[in-house]
């Protein structure tokens, strides 16, 4: 630690004090506290991460039924995610034609941190072989029973055994801003694509006009979950690190289909009076907008060399 810096004991003897992921070191710059939390930036490489976090088992437990029905969205979770299934049904046709522009072809596609495989069903209905991981039972049930997707794997990309150069695709859709050890999981991606394959990832942007006129109010900010915050610089030396390279990052495709509910959930983040001051908009049930606030980047990458790992 340095002089000035932003640490503090961890209020839970249970919570760790995490170095910088690339760094290694605990040379931290405040952003803002949230006890027991606290946002910090890291003094030499400028990567955005959270101190202290839960411990491990919680990080793997959390992510079961509460976290799909949340009594506490704003900070932790969605508060009914699985009543939202038309809306990431129209989102993901609308980013599947992204992959389409990389891999015209039907071909055999990996999903990571699937839930309730939304994503896989709008690539099946296109031709597309599908497998799906996901650590959250009702999730991969749900997937199965109202879906019919086969191929699903109940875990992470660290215990699931799949055999290498079987994918022409894998995307990670707001999953790798969860991960403890991100470097680890993306090489392993590195080791499931195929020669030709590509990487689809997508990931809140710290660095965006929003989440910078947000500050500490940015929706992104939920503690428990959201351990790294990217932005284009940190994120391009995590696939480097990984074995890839960057082709195109953009928020244009990081919008979604939102219901009314949604966003009056969304916007109770800011202050308890605007859930009250937007809540005539839950008058408009059938009505589901496209909403980009541009804060969030879907990259396309492609393997460079062997990982470090492989």
């Amino acid at each position: 630690m340095t002089p000035g810096d932003a640490s503090s004991p961890p209020a839970d003897p249970g919570m760790r004090e995490m170095p910088c992921l690339f760094c290694g070191v605990h040379e931290e710059r405040l952003r803002f506290r949230d006890d027991p939390y606290r946002v910090v930036e890291c003094r030499r490489c400028g990567l955005v991460y959270v101190n202290p976090r839960l411990p491990s088992d919680r990080l793997h437990e959390m992510y079961q039924d509460e976290y799909w029905e949340s009594d506490r969205a704003k900070e932790f979770g969605y508060a009914q995610y699985l009543s939202e299934a038309e809306n990431y049904l129209r989102t993901y046709r609308r980013r599947a034609t992204l992959v389409d522009g990389y891999k015209p072809t039907p071909g055999r596609v990996l999903d990571v941190g699937c839930a309730a495989g939304f994503f896989l069903k709008v690539m099946r209905d296109k031709g597309w072989s599908t497998a799906g991981i996901e650590i959250a039972r009702p999730m991969i049930e749900y997937a199965e029973r109202e879906l019919g997707l086969d191929d699903m794997h109940r875990g992470d990309l660290l215990t699931v055994d799949l055999p290498p150069a079987s994918f022409d695709v894998v995307t990670l859709w707001d999953v790798v801003e969860h991960l403890e050890e991100p470097v680890r999981h993306l090489e392993v991606v590195h080791r499931l694509l195929k020669d030709d394959g590509v990487l689809v990832l997508e990931t809140q942007d710290v660095s965006s006009r929003f989440a910078r006129l947000m500050g500490r109010n940015w929706q992104h900010y939920k503690h428990e979950e959201h351990l790294y915050h990217f932005h284009p610089e940190t994120l391009s030396r995590l696939l480097d690190l990984a074995g890839f390279e960057v082709l195109e990052n953009t928020p244009r495709r990081g919008g979604k289909y939102v219901s009314m509910s949604f966003l009056v959930e969304r916007v109770g983040k800011l202050h308890p009076v605007f859930s009250a001051l937007a809540s005539p908009l839950l008058l408009l049930r059938g009505f589901a907008p496209y909403v980009n606030l541009l804060d969030e980047m879907v990259v396309v990458a492609k393997k460079t060399r062997r990982s470090r790992g492989a």
